[in-house]
């Protein structure tokens, strides 16, 4: 779950990790208000769920509150293109002024899960401002790691060693390790999976402050945070990923024709590399989970086809907890609900499976019947061509 830069700073505020002075605004009367109060030079920032927004025109820093009204008025409402929204944008809704600061230096400082070590891994690097993918693919030397032990927890230690491998002095160093400490328990006590700063800087005063801040949540987790829900802003999420929700779906929209049901995450992700290996484009990831209904397949259905790219549908299911003859009761109650004019090619395997091919092949519906996952994915791409 991701949430707006004002939100993750309200939170990195309540673990005590220094942030400049500002609020959210929905209107440029707002806006200007808040400018008023802060005086002096403020930034008014976009608040969209992405990245690059500067460089697409969505930061401006502003001398007076004069200043903070034209470019409220300009960036509020402005359909922002940046290099993660893809060419279509993202509408703003909503801005954040705050006050300005005169930097020093910046740096990035991050944490996030290692799924090899099973260990948080801080990253900190001396490229600033600078996107963290690109200072890995050209000065991955630049990118300083330490992995904390969760049994252990962060340790002064580690937070010296980032310290002084990014060039800090004594002074700096200690103030740096506080830094990271309070960032470190704002992670853990959030459950995040992502927790970024860029740039972190330090100010002329000689203090960091959290310029920006991107905080991501682990989904599994937010049963304990159920404040959290009220941070969701719907206008940033994909329409079909907030209904697959509603049914327990695993659902992620993608780029190509081939809309995918399939039930196992794994399995997903075999299915959509056999489709790319036949010529096709996956449209989507969508997982119907082990204990799915003929309900939520008939809802899966729906959600694919609401995706004008679909040019067919490759169903590939493997009956284990999930029994074959409930995805083709699913099959068929959807094809006949949603009256379906794409190509649907269904490949089933395991528990209950020869009922299930009777139950399509009963059904007078145009399913095309494959036992081999490589040719139905290739029957799929060719139909569908």
């Amino acid at each position: 779950m991701k949430i707006h830069e004002y939100q993750g700073k309200d939170i990195l505020r309540k673990y005590g990790v220094p942030v400049p002075n500002g609020r959210m605004a929905t209107s440029v009367d707002e806006a200007v208000q808040i400018a008023r109060e802060l005086a002096g030079v403020v930034v008014v920032k976009a608040q969209i769920h992405a990245g690059g927004r500067g460089k697409g025109g969505g930061v401006k820093v502003a001398k007076n509150a004069d200043e903070a009204r034209e470019y409220a008025g300009k960036i509020l409402g402005m359909q922002l293109i940046t290099h993660q929204t893809g060419p279509a944008g993202q509408k703003v809704r909503r801005l954040l002024v705050e006050q300005g600061c005169e930097i020093a230096k910046e740096y990035y400082l991050g944490a996030t899960l290692d799924r090899v070590t099973g260990f948080i891994t801080i990253m900190a690097s001396t490229e600033g401002g600078m996107e963290i993918e690109e200072v890995a693919a050209k000065h991955p030397e630049k990118i300083l790691k330490v992995g904390i032990d969760p049994a252990a927890g962060f340790q002064a230690y580690q937070g010296r060693k980032l310290a002084f491998g990014l060039g800090l002095d004594k002074d700096q160093a200690n103030k740096f390790v506080s830094f990271v400490a309070k960032l470190y328990q704002a992670y853990v006590k959030s459950d995040c999976s992502l927790a970024e700063i860029n740039p972190l800087v330090l100010t002329k005063q000689g203090d960091f402050l959290a310029l920006d801040a991107k905080i991501n949540f682990d989904d599994n987790a937010l049963f304990r945070h159920k404040d959290f829900e009220e941070l969701r802003d719907l206008d940033e999420e994909d329409l079909a990923e907030i209904e697959a929700k509603k049914y327990d779906l695993s659902y992620i929209s993608l780029n190509g024709s081939i809309g995918c049901m399939v039930n196992g995450a794994g399995l997903a992700m075999a299915t959509m590399d056999i489709i790319k290996h036949q010529g096709g484009e996956p449209a989507n990831f969508l997982d119907v989970g082990g204990g799915a209904t003929a309900e939520k397949v008939t809802a899966a259905f729906k959600i694919i086809l609401k995706d004008p790219k679909v040019k067919g549908i490759l169903v590939n299911i493997f009956g284990g907890i999930m029994k074959c003859d409930i995805i083709a009761t699913g099959v068929v109650t959807a094809a006949r609900e949603v009256q379906i004019k794409v190509p649907v090619v269904v490949r089933l395997q395991g528990t209950n499976v020869d009922l299930g091919k009777k139950i399509l092949q009963e059904s007078g519906l145009k399913l095309i019947s494959e036992d081999d996952l490589a040719v139905a994915a290739k029957k799929i791409v060719e139909v569908a061509r």
